[in-house]
């Protein structure tokens, strides 16, 4: 029986997980995590508005793992041996046939005074304190923001800083506390959210404007202070940073052996391979992959990238030749708290259509399915 290992717990793992189980029911499957739980991250925006709550995002995986037979082993990896055919952990070494990497990326923490602001993707745990400050503030400056990897152009996460922007501004509205407020929106970028299109960048810009959000685009990142964003631009007061740093690669990759990208992402290919490695892939944010400039860092795509990488390894373990390519394709709803922007891209089209309450049920309804499945 073939020994199948997968670093990580998100979306990327968990799908490689069940496709292995729908395509080789014998193969002996072993998660590693350092812990048997899965949060899913999107609906982290919803947690400051009271929309969600921890116990709606956080998912034990006893349930998953009986019910498609993997094992888990919990522990944090910190490097591989033997070209990836054993893993190294704090708590001892997995050994396998093949290996996939779905462990996820980690947010550049280089700005000086970065510990200053709240970075909501982090967790539970930071959106969480978004909530508890902001239901204390009684008025103030509010100033959210992104950033990215220079040497990654793909590796940095927009959409929720658009969502938790307006969804913010709804929110303030709904209690009745808008005008006490005011809301800055900054990027590096002068053109923020471009990934997404041309069309969605004018979309966004025009929303800003016409719920009164100031903006501060195009200027370099200096730092931040515990009540102000330092750009080569300026210098911003706000009572409430909340930025999104760029990502780069997990800290094992370095004592790993594989190849890395210049932003410190695992270098993959079309097909989801890790170069000059047999038997190892990479799914999700972990990977540095060939595409547009614009290929997202989102779920949606960890799940497409990680079908792909089952599809090839079984291939690569019956001694066939790999030829499953993954869809490049982005699928975005900006939510706003009551409604959703939904964006479309892949190689022939893009596609915006404005704020409708129906696609912010949709992305609830979405929500639900995805998360019934390990329930």
């Amino acid at each position: 029986m073939k020994r199948i290992t997968i670093i990580g717990a998100g979306f990327g793992a968990l799908t490689a997980a069940r496709e292995l189980r729908k395509n080789n029911a014998q193969a002996k499957v072993t998660m590693i995590a350092p812990k048997p739980e899965f949060i899913y991250y999107p609906g982290l925006i919803w947690i400051p508005s009271g929309l969600r709550s921890a116990d709606d995002l956080r998912i034990d995986l006893h349930h998953f793992f009986g019910k498609n037979n993997v094992d888990y082993f919990q522990g944090s990896v910190t490097g591989l041996k033997d070209n990836g055919r054993v893993v190294i952990t704090d708590q001892g070494e997995v050994e396998n046939d093949a290996l996939i990497i779905a462990s996820g990326g980690r947010f550049i923490k280089k700005l000086p005074g970065i510990e200053n602001v709240i970075t909501i993707c982090e967790g539970i745990s930071a959106a969480e304190k978004m909530r508890d400050q902001l239901k204390a503030m009684k008025g103030g400056t509010i100033a959210l923001g992104f950033g990215g990897n220079p040497k990654e152009p793909s590796a940095m996460r927009g959409g929720p800083m658009f969502e938790l922007l307006f969804g913010l501004d709804t929110q303030l509205r709904q209690e009745k506390r808008r005008d006490q407020f005011e809301l800055i929106f900054f990027s590096p970028a002068p053109q923020p959210g471009k990934r997404l299109g041309e069309k969605a960048v004018k979309g966004l810009l025009r929303e800003m404007e016409k719920r009164n959000i100031k903006t501060h685009l195009g200027h370099k990142m200096k730092g931040f202070e515990s009540n102000k964003v330092l750009t080569e631009g300026g210098e911003l007061e706000a009572d409430m940073i909340l930025f999104m740093p760029g990502m780069t690669g997990a800290a094992w990759f370095q004592n790993s052996g594989l190849p890395l990208s210049e932003g410190g992402m695992i270098k993959a290919n079309a097909h989801c391979q890790v170069e000059g490695f047999e038997k190892v892939y990479v799914a999700g944010d972990s990977g540095s992959y060939p595409g547009p400039d614009w290929l997202p860092k989102q779920a949606h795509m960890a799940d497409l990238q990680a079908a792909t990488a089952v599809k090839n390894l079984l291939l690569e373990l019956k001694g066939q030749p790999v030829s499953e390519t993954f869809k490049v394709e982005l699928i975005c709803i900006v939510d706003t708290l009551n409604k959703g922007i939904l964006v479309f891209r892949n190689i022939n089209r893009t596609l915006v259509l404005p704020g409708s309450r129906i696609f912010h049920l949709l992305k609830r309804f979405f929500e639900w399915t995805y998360l019934h499945r390990f329930r």
